[in-house]
């Protein structure tokens, strides 16, 4: 059954949140301003943990600070609601169910078992460790010392991890952390970490949570440091990768980082590739490329720092209007294809080109993300990356990754951009694959009949199965491809009387459809005065009931 997770002031009803009943007699709780608690257990501010917090009101009178309390504070049945509450909840900083779950034996026999008394400090800031505790039962709190003061920074419970950094870094302790109840720890130390094999998924799993539970929003910004950028949240999870978002300490550019899992960099060979062509994939300067600004390697792993960018996967972006009008949809893969001319030019190649990878920033503009799979012309795909559906025929034959793979993976992305699906599932090429036949994609024109012919003709000749029968280059595609962005310029019509079509995409919520369709009255009287033609198309979003989207096309005569 769902708690709701309440803050201090909403539990005991003292009235001294902002707004409050008994601010005036009693000013505002100082849990309720402490702002550098916000987040944590999921409170506003300091309202879910209170008792680190000094002046708080508690059984009708205000308390001290978390020193003089915490004997009180720790019987108190707020304080055991939320440790109850954060212990069951369902987080990824949660690691006690890779102990439960894992097969290894040899694993599970080396972990001690620790219990640490209420009020014992058992890590001390400044000292170099290298152990760190999975909390089996109990609380505690992280304390910074500074200048003589102890300042209360972060709230641990059943499942979380304390002192990460002992285990991968060397480095001295960034804090104290002493126990608020009695606790039971296991025992986590540098060697068990260090002596994992490659072989063993279970445990590769268990570090890439452990290290990405460092950079956890609600621990102290000591604590999600990666080299010069502060982490501050997790906006994505793929099979590869974790990505933050982070700000440059010095600078204050917010960025994006991608951390590598484990299970890929504990690959020798894969790391050696890595190095080896970092800087090349760092030198890449093109509008149409997620610029790459660093790379770090910390945690037994590769951070990855990218520009941060505002928008949605061309993936979103399908899954919401099923398909791309068509025009639009040749100004996105013109885009994609002037970047994958330039990386081309350098000897680079993309190798994982899907909707997934393609980035739609404001104003219709592209960018090309994750050259993490990237490989020079020529390299010998032994181990295929990227999605099946989008990969050269020859690739499965053991073949080169080159410019033709790419531009077959380009054509696919096209096809599913016009269509709104692939031309082949898993099983179908797999089918395909060991019965030696070829892979030749439906007629675009089967699923919309309309298609553009010469656009038409772009996407059969980027997929054909024989990669002699491609474009050789993206350039020759670009020169197919460029002339249908004009092409609802071009009519049979004398000059002064021919037509430009504009394709408007509007949203709206079911509340706002009356003065939505209000707002069409009125411009369709306003288009009548100046005599232009426009034709409306409805267009269910498929993420939501309520996102009706219309398709505006307007025709403007040419003024001589």
């Amino acid at each position: 059954m769902h708690e709701n997770t309440l803050n201090c002031w909403e539990f005991n009803k003292c009235g001294r949140e902002p707004g409050g009943t008994n601010i005036q007699e009693m000013g505002i709780c100082p849990a309720a301003l402490d702002d550098s608690f916000d987040g944590i257990n999921r409170g506003s501010n300091a309202g879910r943990i209170c008792w680190a917090v000094a002046g708080t009101l508690c059984e009708g009178k205000k308390q001290g600070i978390f020193t003089t309390k915490r004997e009180s504070c720790v019987k108190c049945d707020f304080f055991k609601i939320v440790g109850r509450q954060e212990s069951t909840r369902d987080s990824p900083t949660k690691l006690l169910k890779f102990l439960a779950d894992t097969t290894d034996t040899s694993f599970l026999g080396e972990l001690a078992y620790k219990w640490v008394k209420a009020g014992e400090r058992f890590l001390v800031q400044g000292v170099v460790e290298d152990t760190a505790y999975i909390i089996q039962e109990g609380t505690c709190l992280t304390v910074v010392e500074k200048n003589g003061s102890l300042h209360p920074a972060g709230h641990w419970s059943r499942g979380d991890i304390v002192g990460i950094r002992g285990l991968f870094t060397g480095e001295p302790r960034e804090a104290h952390v002493e126990a608020e109840t009695d606790m039971y720890l296991w025992v986590l130390n540098k060697h068990q970490i260090d002596n994992i094999s490659q072989h063993n998924p279970e445990l590769l799993a268990l570090i890439t949570e452990i290290v990405a539970s460092q950079f956890d929003s609600k621990r102290p910004v000591a604590d999600r440091e990666i080299g010069k950028y502060i982490a501050t949240h997790i906006i994505g999870r793929g099979a590869y990768s974790i990505v933050y978002k982070a700000v440059h300490r010095d600078l204050n550019m917010v960025v994006a980082i991608k951390m590598m899992r484990h299970n890929m960099v504990v690959d020798s060979e894969f790391l050696l590739n890595f190095r080896n062509e970092a800087q090349i994939i760092a030198s890449l300067n093109h509008d149409c490329i997620l610029k790459v600004y660093d790379f770090e390697e910390r945690y037994k792993t590769v951070f990855i720092v990218t520009e941060y960018l505002e928008g949605e996967s061309l993936r979103c972006l399908l899954m919401r209007l099923g398909k791309i009008p068509q025009l639009l949809a040749v100004k996105y893969i013109l885009q994609i294809c002037n970047g994958l001319a330039y990386a081309h030019g350098r000897e680079i190649i993309h190798r994982d080109i899907h909707a997934d990878n393609i980035m739609v920033l404001p104003g219709d503009r592209i960018k090309i993300l994750d050259f993490g799979l990237a490989c020079p012309v020529g390299t010998e795909d032994e181990q295929i990356g990227g999605m099946l559906a989008y990969q050269a025929p020859e690739l499965l034959d053991g073949g080169k990754a080159d410019r033709q793979s790419d531009i077959y993976a380009l054509g696919i992305t096209a096809f599913e951009l016009i269509t709104g699906e692939t031309p082949f599932t898993t099983n179908e090429i797999m089918v395909i694959f060991q019965g030696n036949g070829q892979r030749v994609i439906p007629d675009q024109a089967c699923f919309v009949p309309d298609i553009l012919p010469a656009l038409r003709r772009v996407i059969l000749k980027a997929c054909r199965h024989d990669k002699h029968e491609r474009y050789h280059n993206i350039t020759e595609l670009i020169n197919d491809l460029e002339p249908l962005l004009n092409l609802h310029l071009v009519n049979t019509l004398p000059l002064e009387e021919q037509h430009k079509s504009t394709t408007i995409t509007f949203r709206c919520s079911a509340e706002q459809q009356q003065d939505f369709d209000r707002l069409l009255m009125e411009f369709s009287h306003r288009a009548r005065d100046l005599g232009i033609d426009f034709d409306v198309y409805s267009i269910q979003d498929q993420t939501s009931q309520k996102l009706p989207i219309t398709l505006m096309r307007k025709q403007c005569q040419s003024q001589k």
